[in-house]
């Protein structure tokens, strides 16, 4: 695990924090967006907590040079910021972050996300990824055909990118589909592969901004 803030302070308390869980493994430290970015090239590390404002490279751009490196298995990387902004947050999960988490956080619940984070595929309340996207995706302008983007799918594949997309766990997308819950983790790698995508949160992302979701349908969240 890296943790890559700034601010030597808060970068030292949250470093001193995970420590005391022996099982998170060997934390790493940078300071910088480049630092963070050598670190995980050296330390392949499992999961990278990123803050988003550093001077200099920000962390999202660190972020995206870090998913870009051949590392196997990629590393998951969630936002680490005092912000609670939708911008942030929206600009993060559509560059392939996993989620994100605050400062602010009491120390239990802090280690409690990124216990969950190692595990996750995302880390975002559900009803909280689709307001956010929704209200991003709302500005942009109808892309109903997609070019370049759908075309490379099968059909089965774009299926399960509209239930991934709505926010349905592969077990209920399996049930929905009449297939097994390993034949949609397949169909969901193979399509993750073929537009590069490189978290669930993205696929989300991707599946509102070709149309393939629409604003205001149905959900499967929980009110």
């Amino acid at each position: 695990m890296v943790v890559a803030d700034d601010q030597h302070l808060i970068r030292a308390g949250i470093v001193a924090l995970l420590r005391t869980q022996p099982h998170f493994g060997p934390i790493g430290e940078a300071g910088t967006g480049p630092c963070a970015i050598e670190t995980a090239r050296r330390q392949r590390p499992d999961l990278v907590l990123m803050d988003i404002r550093m001077p200099g490279m920000t962390g999202l751009a660190a972020a995206q040079q870090i998913l870009a490196l051949d590392l196997r298995p990629r590393p998951r990387i969630v936002v680490l910021t005092t912000f609670d902004e939708d911008d942030y947050v929206y600009a993060a999960l559509r560059a392939g972050c996993s989620g994100f988490l605050l400062k602010d956080m009491p120390p239990e619940q802090l280690l409690g996300a990124v216990s969950a984070s190692l595990s996750a595929d995302i880390l975002v309340a559900p009803a909280r990824l689709k307001k956010l996207v929704e209200s991003r995706t709302a500005t942009l302008p109808p892309r109903t055909n997609a070019p370049g983007v759908l075309d490379r799918l099968t059909d089965r594949e774009v299926e399960v990118l509209k239930l991934v997309g709505t926010g349905l766990p592969n077990d209920d997308i399996a049930r929905r589909i009449h297939v097994s819950e390993s034949t949609v983790k397949t169909h969901l790698h193979r399509l993750m592969t073929k537009l590069d995508l490189r978290s669930r949160a993205q696929a989300v992302v991707i599946a509102y901004e070709t149309g393939l979701v629409t604003i205001g349908g149905p959900s499967p969240f929980p009110v």
